[in-house]
């Protein structure tokens, strides 16, 4: 294996727990309310069905081929030329979809706190942080991940207890006005950061304890389901329909407060929740990228191919989205589409191709016994 490193369960639940939500959190608010209105939370709801589907599917395949990754095992289910061609399309989905994260991370600090840096310059900086933590193997990735766990989580909490008195929860009514077609759209977009849950199959042949990653990996969906729902309600019930009309509807949140002046612009809290997920998020992509390509290659240690792949990582944030218009409209037409197709829809086919054969060979067997 190129990976000794081993986590537990529980530390990959906690992992994919900032990895989903570390630039959903921001953004998801004012995409969803779009197309669901005041039913947004339902959205959360509806959508969490695809990361329980990944999750099941993810899982299932790594019981059929317990101590492999996807870059592996579609070589045994489709054969080699097939596997390996997949497998390529795979690792470069997931270094273009790392870069556009990343870009996604320099397009808020750069709008939001620091105007006159050059965007170059802070997505480079967070791809060498994460190329040092990818480098430092699934184990350093791993803890980092449950360092910053309770720092993502308990602001949330925290903003939701200073904003309760202005909470006004008539904004949730009318529920389902035009029926449930709105929420089933407005799910559409936070369907796919659920479905980066495949994400999963990279790390479950490194747990400990791997007849538990399904059930954590469930409890990770819920948990990211949760925290969607709460988000958007507390979004809902404090800016009203006016929630379109932001980019970062969870920044306008924290400008509402003001208890004395310790609790005065707070928008440098939400700075530190963004730069702590979207660390985590670009380390677990990048490390999935970096071993799965020293998978496909063959090689003994995936690290040499770290800093090269990092390089990747920069250009395909610089120039595959030119601005946040353009991420925008990637995110509301192309990007269903595109994360759903390969990380849930070819998942599925590898795993009904692979159980069917099964089947098959199980069957002649016993034909022949």
């Amino acid at each position: 294996m190129l990976e000794k490193g081993k986590i537990s369960s529980l530390q990959l639940a906690m992992m994919m727990y900032p990895t989903i939500l570390g630039t959903a959190v921001l953004v998801m608010p004012g995409m969803m309310a779009k197309y669901a209105k005041n039913d947004l939370w339902l959205s959360s709801i509806l959508a969490s069905l695809a990361g329980f589907l990944t999750v099941y599917i993810a899982c299932r395949l790594h019981r059929l081929y317990p101590k492999e990754t996807i870059i592996q095992y579609s070589q045994r289910i489709l054969g080699t030329f097939a596997g390996k061609t997949l497998g390529f399309i795979y690792l470069f989905f997931y270094v273009h979809l790392t870069g556009i994260i990343t870009r996604q991370y320099a397009d808020f600090i750069i709008s939001m706190f620091l105007p006159l840096t050059p965007i170059s310059v802070v997505i480079t900086s967070m791809v060498l942080v994460a190329a040092m933590a990818v480098r430092g193997g699934v184990e350093v990735v791993g803890r980092t991940a449950v360092v910053f766990f309770p720092v993502f989580t308990i602001p949330l909490v925290f903003f939701v207890i200073l904003v309760y008195a202005d909470l006004d929860p008539r904004n949730l009514l009318p529920v389902m006005e035009h029926g449930i077609t709105p929420a089933i759209k407005g799910a559409l977009i936070p369907e796919t950061w659920f479905s980066e849950f495949f994400l999963m199959s990279f790390f479950l042949p490194m747990l400990t304890d791997s007849e538990k990653g399904m059930k954590w990996g469930m409890a990770s969906v819920t948990g990211v389901m949760l925290t969607m729902v709460l988000i958007n309600l507390v979004t809902l019930f404090l800016l009203g329909q006016e929630i379109t009309a932001f980019t970062y509807p969870l920044m306008e949140v924290a400008r509402y407060i003001s208890i004395a002046d310790f609790f005065e612009n707070l928008q440098s809290v939400i700075m530190m929740l963004w730069v702590l997920g979207a660390f985590v998020k670009i380390s677990v992509f990048f490390y999935a990228v970096a071993l799965g390509t020293g998978q496909w290659l063959n090689l003994s240690d995936y690290r040499p191919l770290v800093l090269p792949l990092g390089f990747l990582v920069f250009l395909f944030s610089l120039w595959d989205l030119p601005n946040l218009s353009a991420l925008a409209h990637f995110q509301e037409k192309e990007g269903p589409y595109y994360l759903t197709s390969i990380q849930i829809v070819i998942p599925l086919l590898l795993l009904l191709i692979a159980v069917v054969r099964r089947r098959s060979r199980k069957a002649k067997e016993a034909d022949r016994g």
